[in-house]
This record gives structure tokens, sequence and C-alpha cells, in this order.
């Protein structure tokens, strides 16, 4: 074997000698220039640091990482080292390239990205370098080299498309399409780049929110080195301008802090609670997704007492989803964010359109999170109930009253859309209606459950945008979950409108006449299907850098917090 070694390594300097296998591009990923490279090492060193690369490699494992199982990766770190005959990329002549250091430096820096450098083995790189600074085996350097080669590409692939693949959480978003040829990339980045922040910056997300976003991380980083925790007092009514509180000092630095409270607004003079303060807590809860009234009430002081690193962490989980989402559309997209209750319409960039929205239940109904294409928009649409409603609300409401369905402006259905004569429901059609045989329909009309407005990306969750029936008040709350998982539009007219917009002679007042005095359950689509996309972001930074926190309504942040605390090898 090692006399096969020594055969190759002369047949290979033989080829570089005769200019056969010189690699001549900052690009290339060859064999022949890693070896050339190493061609000053000692062969039988040369050879031992091989056969223990190579059986690291094989295993899948190394017990020197923070996550020791790279059963995810090894794959690619195969391929990767196949392509240099499995000899060290990272070093030279027993010490680290100049390119190991620059990336050991990146990766030291990774919390800065919303990520956590220890699982990039940020404490572990000075006692590496430092042993290799001294006496040390041909197995350290294998060990040392499969450990910046896997820290490595979980690192880019981690800023890439996440560190957990969204569908394992049952989010419907494709980061498959993102994915980076890992071994390819990397042995760019080895010998191509001429600055490896920048080469690294040109993967993240390009979304302007990811970059204020990653600011604020790291405002808020700061902030909670210098907060000392102090609990707010919760007094047991709630506390309106003018009466005294036991807190006010806490109150007082904790706002200033935050930048809510100017930094030279004077201390109180005593506990009364008042004037500059009261506005500042009217600021902090509109930054919270809470009434703006400035009234000290138990979920104020809630959010209040909430640990600036739990803020920290909260920020870390929306930089994860960020990194979930496309970065190219077909066309600007409509995003709707369900735990801000908000919907944004994309033009160049930039918020063309937004309003507020109603979403599901956070028990029973659920918004889902996926990504879609809007195909149509219906004005005085029916409404036809999902399976789900139709079988636990609607069948239940005929048994107890026949009558129910002429009652509510509804109508029997045949599988081709013909409707039934409205009469009592009979047993025969009550039990077909059980079996699916036939369906139930509302007719058209402002009392509508979809309202006068219905806009529709074909999915199997039976989720779509709609106005709301006119007598319904679904607006009026700060939290507003209150739907069974379509997302209910304050605005839907400006909505259509804005979507219709190229359509020529589709004005603001044309698609209100449609609405309001048009034809039943009139259909217009769109010349190109408008990408949508239903998220669950809990931070917002907005284009003047405030920092906005909403409440985890679905225990989606929880979920994802637990998934990302087991460590690699994550869900891909």
């Amino acid at each position: 074997m090692f006399r096969e070694h020594i055969a190759r390594f002369i047949a290979t300097i033989f080829l570089l000698t005769l200019g056969l296998g010189l690699a001549t591009s900052a690009q290339t990923d060859s064999a022949t220039s890693n070896l050339a490279k190493n061609r000053a090492t000692p062969p039988q060193t040369f050879g031992q640091s091989q056969t223990a690369l190579r059986a690291i490699v094989v295993s899948g494992q190394l017990e020197d990482l923070r996550w020791p199982v790279f059963s995810d990766y090894r794959a690619q770190v195969e391929t990767f080292y196949r392509s240099f005959e499995y000899s060290p990329a990272w070093v030279r002549h027993g010490e680290p390239t100049a390119r190991a250091l620059e990336i050991i430096a990146v990766l030291q820096q990774a919390d800065r990205e919303g990520l956590r450098s220890e699982d990039y083995d940020s404490p572990r790189w000075a006692g590496r370098l430092s042993h290799l600074a001294g006496p040390h085996t041909p197995s350290d350097e294998a060990r040392f080299d499969v450990a910046l080669t896997v820290c490595t590409m979980r690192y880019i692939s981690d800023v890439r498309i996440g560190r957990i693949n969204p569908q394992h959480l049952k989010f419907h978003l494709d980061v498959e399409h993102k994915k980076l040829d890992l071994p390819r990339y990397v042995r760019e980045l080895l010998v191509g780049a001429t600055d490896v922040k920048s080469e690294l910056a040109e993967i993240e997300p390009p979304f302007a929110v990811y970059k204020e976003t990653r600011k604020a991380l790291l405002k808020y980083m700061e902030m909670a080195k210098e907060d000392d925790g102090e609990k707010l007092p919760v007094p047991a009514m709630t506390l309106y301008p003018g009466a005294g509180y036991e807190g006010i000092t806490r109150l007082y630095r904790l706002l200033r802090l935050l930048g809510d409270l100017p930094k030279d607004t004077a201390a109180p003079a005593d506990t009364t609670y008042q004037g500059t303060l009261v506005e500042a807590v009217k600021r902090f809860q509109q930054h919270h997704g809470l009434r703006a009234d400035g009234f000290l009430t138990a979920e104020t002081l809630k959010q209040l007492n909430v640990p600036l690193g739990d803020r920290v962490e909260q920020i870390r989980l929306a930089l994860e989803r960020f990194r979930w989402l496309r970065h190219e559309f077909s066309q600007p997209p409509i995003i709707v964010n369900i735990p801000e209750f908000r919907l944004y319409a994309f033009d160049k960039g930039r918020v063309g359109l937004t309003m507020n929205v109603n979403v599901g239940d956070a028990y029973d109904f659920q918004t889902p999170i996926f990504e879609d294409e809007i195909e149509y928009l219906v004005f005085r649409p029916y409404w036809t109930p999902p399976p789900r409603i139709l079988r636990n609300e609607i069948i239940p409401e005929i048994e107890a009253d026949r009558n129910y369905i002429k009652d509510n402006n509804m109508e029997v259905i045949t599988p081709d859309g013909r409707p039934m004569a409205p009469s009592r429901i009979s047993d025969s059609v009550l039990m077909q209606l059980r079996l699916g045989k036939l369906a139930v329909r509302e007719k058209p009309g402002p009392e509508n459950a979809l309202g006068l407005l219905k806009v529709i990306f074909p999915n199997d969750h039976h989720v779509y945008l709609h106005d709301t029936p006119e007598s319904m008040d679904m607006f009026s709350q700060q939290k507003r979950a209150l739907s069974h998982g379509c997302i209910h539009l304050q605005s839907p007219a400006e909505l259509a409108a804005w979507l219709l917009r190229d359509k020529p002679g589709w004005t603001l007042d044309r698609v209100e006449q449609a609405m309001y005095k048009g034809r039943d359950n009139v259909v217009v689509h769109f010349a190109k299907p408008v990408p949508i996309l239903l998220l669950y972001v809990t931070v917002v930074v907005t284009e003047n850098e405030e920092v906005h926190f909403y409440q985890d309504i679905y225990g989606h942040d929880i979920t994802l917090e637990k998934a990302l605390a087991k460590g690699y090898p994550y869900p891909r």
C-alpha cells in the first residue's frame, strides 16, 4: 500500500513538471494542485495524515467537535476530500493556512449572524491552533482539518437555508432550490475568494429586513449585557396615569435602556406614574403589539418583564425563519405575517400596500404557514364550507334544526355544483351530506362568511384571503386570531385594486362597484400569478429601525427553540 502511494506521488510530480496537471486558475479544485502544495511534506507523514483523515470521514463522526456526529454532511465532506485524495485542505507543512485562520475568525463571530458560535466550535479553535503550533502528529492535523471542514459546511448551509428544514416543522416552505453544492463552494472559498467575509455575505438572505433584524440583534445583545434583569412588581389591578407605583425607578431605567424614554430624561422625583413615563410606556406598548393607552396592565408588565436575553433569542428565531425564504420571486409577493396580524403587498422591493388582517384561532384553526401563488379573485362569492367545518359545525346544526340551511341563506348542492330546491332537509339528504355525496354553500351577499370578495391561491389547506361579513367586527382588538384558518382583510377593496393594478380599467371605484352592486360570483383571473407567503415571524424591524415584538400565538417559537436546542444533526 505504501509503495502504491509513493508511486502515485511520484507520478503526480512528474505530471506537474510536464505542465499536464498544473492549476493555473484561482478557482481550481484539482487534487494534483493540493498534492503539489504538500510535496514538501515527508511522504510517510503525508500518508499517515491521509489514512487518519479518511477514517474520520468514513465514520461520519469526530469526537473533537461540539456536535460530534456529522452524518448529515458525511457525503459532502467525503466528496470534498476525495478531490484532494484525502490530503488536508486547511493545513500546510504542519501549520494552518491563512485561509483557515480567516474562516475560523468568521465562525467565532457566528453569534452576530443570529447563529451560535459554539455550534461551530468557537471555544475550541484557540486550543487547536495552539496545539498545531507545537509538537503534534499527522492524526492531529487530520482531526483539525475535518473539524474545520465540517464547521465550515455547517455554517455555510445554516446561513443559506437555516439550520432546520421548515418542512420538518410542517411549514410548507421550500429550501431545496437554495441549497449549495457545498464541496464545490468550499473548494472555491478555499482557493478563490479574495475576501471570505464578502464572499459569505453573498449567500445570506438579500432582504433589507434581514439586515435590519441583524442590526437589532446586535443592539439587543448589548442591552442584555447592560441590564440587571430586575423584575417590575405587578400590582393586583391596572395602574393608570397619576397613580403611585413602587417600581417607578426600575421602569425609568428599563425604558431608557430600550430607547422608549429619551436618554436625557430626568429621573422621577417620586413614585408617581405620570408625564414622560406614560408616553414612554405607550411607545413600548406600540412596539410590543399592545394597545398603546399608557395603562400599566398585567399584560404590559408581563412584556416589560421579559428578559432581554429572551428578546435576543426571539430575534435569532426571526433570522432563522428569514433564511427559509426564497431569494427571488417571479413577481413582487404578498406576505401575511401571522403573529403581527398584518398583510404586506410589495412592489419593486418596497411595501406598496399594507393592512390589518384576522388570522386563524390559536386552538382549533391555526392558519398554516406555506407559500403559493394567487391565481384569481371572486367578487360576491359563494362560500362552500370545507369538510371539517361541514362535518363538525354545519351538519350538527342541521340535525338540530332541519330549516337551518334555508334560514341561513344556504343551499345544498350536488357534486357538479347544481343547487337543490331549498326546503326542509330530509333524512335522506342529511345522510348524503354525512357521506360527502352532497355539499352545502352559502349564497353571495354582504352577510356571506366571505363577505364580498375572496382571493384564491388553490391549496390543500382550504385557506384564502377574503372580506368579512358586514355585521361582524373582527378588527377592534389588538389580538386578531378569530377565524377558521383563512385570512380576513380589513381593506379588501384596496387589495383587489392592488392586485388588478396592471389590468386596464380596474380602478378602486370599479372594484367597489363589483363588490357592492355587481353580479354574483364574478371571477377575475390574473395574467400572471402573484406569489403569496403566509409567514410566522414574531420580530419585525421597520424601515426606520423600530423593533416590534409580537406574541407567539401558536407556540411556533417555542417549538423551534426546542428543536434548535437539540443540536446537530438537524432535520434536513
